[in-house]
């Protein structure tokens, strides 16, 4: 009887996430492939012509002279660079929160909890402050140091270096003669690849989404990473925006270059995702 009433309840689950999450996806990929009237008029989740594909992709490329590549350059340059900041600053600091003991360190700890549960928004204004205070605001610094200030990432490798380091590899090394710092180098952080593997992943993928915090720092267009990029293109629809300035861009052109800011993402997620599972089960047995 269980049985029969999990399958309908199964079945209507997976109904919902198909409604809810592949099918915009699949209108989205559909999308370019169509003429604004055609996206208009014709079925959502009709194909349209190669020929439709790539007028939206000559369209897209000349608005403000390949627009759209400078500002996912940026975005490339902008995440990768807080990326290697993130990893070499929050995958020591978690080690040393788990492995040693020193005054503040639960004030410290609870501090790193309180700001990665509050929402990105409510720091942009007192980020703003600082960055100006020292003279960066338009650089790319404004928009790189506050990404490599990642909580989530210390927390999460504290978790794993409290739980999962096997305490006897440690203390063997030390009996070897090994300095703290080459136990971190040579021991610790090899069996931690996996974290840092997932640390990496969620620091990238945050970075690259992020909107608010580089239009509130960036003044200037060319400047823009690829979320802030998309904005512009949004308020030069006429659908969207009836002021929309000269330079106006169609819908389908909107969705290719959606589909363009999500590749790199999907490039990154396709070629890490053997060490994102194993970073999601660390931690999860303890030896």
């Amino acid at each position: 009887m269980r049985t029969d009433i999990r399958r309908p309840a199964t079945a209507l689950v997976l109904l919902l996430f198909v409604a809810f999450f592949v099918l915009p996806v699949l209108w989205l990929l559909l999308a370019a492939t169509k003429t604004d009237d055609q996206l208009v008029h014709d079925n959502p989740l009709s194909f349209g012509s190669f020929h439709a594909l790539h007028a939206n992709w000559n369209a897209l490329s000349a608005y403000q002279d390949n627009a759209v590549f400078t500002w996912l350059r940026n975005s490339a340059v902008y995440s990768s660079l807080a990326l290697v900041i993130t990893l070499c600053v929050a995958v020591p600091a978690g080690y040393a929160m788990a492995m040693t003991e020193f005054r503040g360190r639960r004030v410290l700890l609870v501090a790193t909890l309180v700001v990665m549960l509050m929402p990105n928004a409510t720091l942009v204004v007192p980020l703003f402050l600082e960055v100006n205070a020292v003279h960066l605001i338009g650089s790319m610094w404004s928009v790189i140091l506050p990404y490599a200030f990642y909580p989530f990432g210390v927390y999460l490798t504290y978790i794993y270096f409290s739980t999962a380091l096997p305490r006897e590899l440690l203390d063997a090394a030390r009996l070897d003669g090994c300095s703290e710092f080459g136990i971190f180098r040579r021991v610790a952080l090899p069996l931690a690849s996996p974290v840092v593997a997932l640390v990496g992943f969620f620091s990238f993928v945050a970075n690259w989404t992020n909107y608010y915090l580089p239009y509130v720092m960036l003044p200037q267009s060319d400047q823009y990473p690829v979320q802030v990029g998309l904005g512009t293109l949004l308020d030069s629809v006429p659908q969207f925006n009836p002021t929309a300035s000269t330079l106006q861009v169609e819908r389908p052109e909107l969705a290719l270059a959606t589909l363009l800011a999500i590749v790199p993402v999907l490039i990154v997620f396709l070629f890490s995702q053997r060490f994102l599972v194993a970073g999601m089960l660390a931690g999860a047995t303890k030896n």
